[in-house]
């Protein structure tokens, strides 16, 4: 399913080039936001991590 739509997206992106150059200055605008990189990357590393149990005393 995750296939299918990624290449419906990438369809729609060939079929309507103006579309394309939209998604990719929005990329482009997101990327030059430290924040959301930030955010990104911790949401990306979020599952990496280990779990903290309890504090140790």
């Amino acid at each position: 399913m995750k296939w299918l739509a990624l290449g419906a997206l990438l369809g729609l992106l060939l079929l309507y080039p103006v579309l394309l150059a939209v998604v990719v200055g929005v990329v482009a605008w997101l990327a030059a936001q430290p924040v959301v990189v930030a955010f990104v990357l911790g949401l990306a590393a979020r599952p990496h991590l280990p779990r903290m149990r309890r504090w140790a005393r």
